[in-house]
């Protein structure tokens, strides 16, 4: 079975809030997540966070630190997957969008309470998110 490899970069800003990107190709339901994406050839999941957030927000940043480790499986398609879930500091870039895949329509920060309303791509990792806020949280 073909796996795919992906990361996710984690930021929260000075005021507690989440980067989140509304994502989905132009003929299906949007829905929120934190910036991520595939791998690309041999690039090790570290550097496809880094430019992942920048493609999707236009933001640069620097890892802070590995946060999670997802594995599993799609049943809607024979794939398994394994993302990396880095948490990011920005330490450059302005908010644009400049996805070349073109399947990013909106950037934004938002409170647990505003993504609790989201519809997420990922459900899943709603808890772990709240969890990773909380304790990350520079204001309550």
């Amino acid at each position: 079975m073909e796996k795919w490899r992906g990361s996710a970069g984690v930021c929260i800003n000075e005021s507690g809030k989440l980067l989140m990107v509304l994502q989905g190709k132009p003929d299906e339901r949007k829905t929120w997540s934190v910036p991520s994406g595939g791998c690309e050839g041999e690039e090790t999941f570290a550097a496809c966070c880094v430019r992942e957030v920048w493609e999707e927000t236009g933001y640069m940043v620097e890892m802070e630190e590995k946060i999670k480790v997802k594995n599993g499986s799609n049943p809607n398609i024979p794939i398994d997957y394994e993302v990396h879930y880095f948490s990011v500091k920005i330490i450059g870039g302005k908010m644009q969008i400049q996805d070349p895949d073109k399947l990013i329509h909106e950037i934004a920060w938002k409170t647990m309470d505003e993504i609790k309303e989201l519809e997420l791509s990922f459900p899943e990792d709603l808890e772990f998110l709240a969890e990773w806020m909380l304790q990350n949280s520079i204001t309550s």
